[in-house]
């Protein structure tokens, strides 16, 4: 019996013995894979782009010539027999083993205890690598980057190396290295190097509330990527392109650059045409390798080419592209056997898919000129655009119904004004192509595109607040504040003209042969100058205001003709249009002065509690006479001649019941240069449903509480 025990036992010592002596060799054989520099690298490559065939994994391993296919080989097969790598012999591609991902780790987590025992410095580069520290490259970039002379690089690289060595810390990154260098040029009093030297970006609590912002609004994912991008490029705009003295006046609230993650990038508005664009839309050539080129015989003449159209174009302008041509296009276009309202409907239903900056993207705007086309036309267009209107919660193409005779608009006012409070985007334009808001096509360039910069304002309240009272004094003030910003607006408009003339622009590069014959127009926008004029400085509505108000925009405009005079081809204007700086000024200037202090004028400022965008006219003092029509007729035109018609004034129908009313007003409003109609809806953000009630709490379609304003 204890010979048998004796036997079991023996066998079992034997059978242990072997068993850790196949592991220890096994355990060997994988350290001696995992020797070579070339097996780890075969193995990272598996694990971060998977399966791969033999060819794509030699390619990528850097075994690309002849000579090398033998060792490449090698390599391999010993990664095979350790079970680290595995072939699928049916789709003839090599995957990473689970035990070549433990490997795999295994060998990180050996490199990283290696590099903290050895008691250096490393560096967790953004290549991304990991590098030991060396001092020599922050001299580099103080010399390359900051264009600091190489002898104060070296005492700086010298503090700068002394900090570092005192942080107690495994490794270091590039951006705190960053951060120490910027730290020590700010204590030295360095700040031009050190703006040079910054990182752009946002902190990491900015990212979380945009992320986060997506749960209560519309906010999409293009616009997440959109607002960081954008805020890089406002950063390095600020800290690098503009003047000091012009940034300051920007963040203290005195003047707006608007949209300025697109300021040094994109123009901001195009007027085009569609037939000449489609006629070189071919000579892109080597730009937009992505998209599909026009046949010449068939494209040019469907519905796609506008579509087409409308995504480059998107991606080359960052607030509005008006498209002329769109009546007369679906004339010629125009068969029997095809609806034109169902034709319109289609090619609006898909132009909206467009998005190339998510909600900001530019909108669009197609000019319907009534003497021009056939009123079966533009009924089929008018019905066509209710259509896209009804089934899209936040329209963003809208149609500009251009007249010279507004007799002959009569018969398309019901139309528009129930368009407009469905939630559609319809103005009227006397003699003048316009936008979306009121920006005119200035001066005519044949076919060519003509390319609007609008994003710049001024705050007139802040300089109203500063003129105690007396208007000659705002004026010699609002003359002081013009004057160093030309400088800012010449310099965007050489850096976009030669963005075009080098093809950085690709579609408007091809259709604009000669941006020296006039094709860009400049504008300085003026806000708040109802406030400044009626409420601040204290003129009455009246004749008197009026001449004041006209006063100062002529004295804006003379202005800079004096000061722009011998400059070729400066064109730059003033204008009073809707833009995106209104609350800012008005928040900042809470801020400054207090809210006892500060005024919105609410009679013209439809949206509430924020400064006048333009000029704003309620439809209820139209029928009621609360004031002189006759007056505000010629006052307005005045303005719009100063203004060379770039002037918004929206027209407010949203609390007019009748609808003959309503009809009344808007017949009433062709008399003036332009007005765009204005409604008031609401819009739940959890289903899209949209209601003509502004004031609606909880939405009637799936009960949802996240309600929107939305303003057409």
């Amino acid at each position: 019996m204890e010979r048998v025990q004796y036997q079991t036992s023996n066998r079992t010592s034997s059978k242990r013995g072997g068993i850790l002596e196949s592991a220890s060799r096994r355990v060997r054989m994988i350290f001696s894979v995992m020797a070579s520099p070339n097996r780890i690298d075969i193995l990272r490559i598996l694990n971060s782009k998977g399966p791969l065939t033999y060819s794509e994994l030699k390619s990528l391993a850097g075994f690309k010539s002849k000579k090398e296919s033998g060792k490449f080989a090698y390599h391999l097969r010993k990664l095979l027999r350790q079970s680290l790598v595995s072939l699928n012999k049916a789709e003839r591609r090599y995957t990473i083993t689970n035990l070549g991902k433990l490997v795999l780790s295994l060998a990180r987590q050996i490199e990283e205890r290696s590099i903290i025992e050895s008691g250096k410095l490393y560096v967790r580069t953004t290549k991304p690598s990991i590098e030991e520290f060396d001092s020599n490259k922050i001299i580099q970039s103080l010399v390359r980057e900051a264009n600091m002379p190489l002898e104060l690089a070296n005492k700086i690289t010298e503090e700068v190396e002394n900090k570092i060595y005192k942080i107690q810390t495994s490794y270091l990154t590039s951006s705190l290295i960053r951060e120490t260098t910027n730290s020590v040029l700010v204590e030295h009093g360095y700040d031009e190097y050190r703006n040079k030297l910054a990182r752009l970006g946002l902190p990491p609590i900015d990212l979380i509330n945009i992320m986060e912002e997506m749960n209560f609004s519309h906010i999409e994912i293009p616009d997440l990527f959109m607002k960081t991008s954008s805020s890089i490029f406002t950063e390095y705009l600020l800290n690098n392109i503009l003047p000091k003295d012009i940034v300051d006046m920007h963040l203290m609230g005195e003047i707006n650059i608007g949209n300025s993650g697109f300021w040094n990038l994109l123009p901001d508005t195009i007027f085009a045409n569609i037939n000449s664009l489609i006629k070189n839309i071919t000579e892109i050539k080597g730009k937009y390798l992505g998209t599909s080129r026009l046949n010449v015989l068939y494209e040019q003449t469907s519905d796609a080419s506008i579509i087409l159209l409308l995504s480059l174009l998107s991606r080359e302008v960052s607030r509005e592209i008006v498209l002329e041509g769109l009546p007369k296009y679906l004339e010629k276009n125009l068969t029997s056997d095809n609806s034109l309202e169902n034709r319109v409907y289609k090619l609006l239903f898909l132009s909206s898919s467009i998005s190339t900056f998510g909600t900001s993207s530019p909108f669009i705007t197609f000019p319907i000129i009534i003497e021009e086309i056939d009123s079966h036309i533009i009924d089929g267009i008018l019905s066509g655009y209710k259509r896209y209107v009804e089934n899209t919660p936040i329209p963003n193409i809208g149609l500009s119904i251009t007249y010279n005779n507004k007799n002959k608009i009569y018969q398309y006012i019901d139309q528009a004004s129930k368009i407009s409070r469905l939630g559609g985007i319809i103005s009227f334009s006397q003699n003048k192509i316009r936008g979306r808001y009121g920006l005119a096509k200035s001066f005519s360039t044949n076919d060519s595109p003509m390319i609007t910069l609008q994003s710049l304002s001024i705050n007139l309240p802040r300089i109203a607040y500063q003129s105690n009272n007396d208007e000659t004094y705002f004026r010699a003030k609002l003359a002081l504040l013009l004057k160093p910003l030309l400088s800012i607006i010449i310099q965007r408009k050489n850096i976009i003209s030669n963005s075009i003339q080098k093809g950085n622009i690709p579609l408007i590069s091809k259709n604009t042969s000669n941006l020296e014959t006039g094709q860009m127009f400049t504008l300085i926008n003026l806000v708040g100058i109802n406030e400044s004029i009626y409420n601040i400085l204290g003129y009455n509505v009246g004749k008197e205001g009026n001449n004041i108000l006209c006063k100062v925009i002529q004295t804006a405009s003379d202005i800079i003709k004096e000061q722009t005079k011998g400059i070729p081809d400066s064109r730059i204007g003033v204008t009073i249009l809707k833009d995106e700086s209104s609350t800012r000024f008005k928040n900042l200037d809470d801020e400054k002065y207090g809210k006892s202090v500060t005024i919105s004028d609410n009679h013209a400022n439809i949206e509430g509690e924020n400064y006048s965008e333009g000029f704003q006219i309620k439809g209820t003092d139209i029928i009621s006479n609360n004031f002189s029509m006759d007056l505000l007729l010629d006052h307005y035109s005045t303005v719009a001649d100063i203004l060379q018609g770039n002037l918004s004034i929206d027209l407010d129908i949203n609390d007019i019941t009748s609808e003959n009313d309503v009809t009344k007003v808007i017949e009433f409003s062709l008399n003036f240069p332009f007005v765009h109609l204005r409604s008031t809806l609401s819009l739940c953000t959890t289903c899209g449903a949209r209601s003509e009630k502004a004031e609606m709490k909880i939405c009637q379609s799936c009960g949802s509480q996240k309600i929107s304003i939305l303003y057409t």
